[in-house]
């Protein structure tokens, strides 16, 4: 299984605006909306933050991976996000996030999602990897390491 499957390059935003959680999620879930008919981003970003209330998903090492489940989707969708200023993101660490995947997953996924998240956080491991994504300078070589770094799992 590879993450760059469910990772369309439009869905790469390299330089997010937000400046808090709620901004966030809807700035990585608006190009997700085209491949989410009879979705509003209200609806996404709702089920988002019910995630968010059970227990941060910011994971530390400036990383977060915010996920939810939708019963009307068909497959795993992906965005990946850049923050260069962070954004607090209630880490177990106390850091700000700066990379960030947002997973939405259709309700009844429980194996594939759990999958794509152990993967996410395998490749997010690497703090040389983690750098290298901060220092790419655009969306292509963005893409480009994200799927090195899947081959390579």
């Amino acid at each position: 299984m590879k993450i760059i499957d469910f990772l369309d390059k439009d869905c790469i935003l390299p330089d997010l605006q937000a400046t808090g959680k709620r901004e966030v999620l809807e700035e990585l879930a608006r190009p997700l909306l085209p491949s989410l008919p009879g979705l509003s981003l209200q609806e996404v970003v709702h089920v988002l933050m019910e995630r968010e209330r059970l227990g941060s998903t910011g994971i530390g090492d400036h990383i977060a991976i915010p996920h939810g489940k939708l019963p009307e989707i068909k497959g795993l969708k992906l965005a990946f996000g850049r923050s260069w200023a962070g954004v607090d993101f209630q880490a177990m660490d106390g850091k700000p996030s700066h990379l960030f995947f947002l997973l939405l997953a259709p309700s009844n996924s429980a194996g594939l999602h759990l999958q794509v998240l152990a993967k996410i956080s395998r490749m997010l491991m690497s703090a040389s990897f983690r750098e290298s994504l901060m220092q790419a300078p655009t969306r292509e070589d963005l893409y480009r390491l994200l799927m090195e770094k899947d081959r390579e799992l």
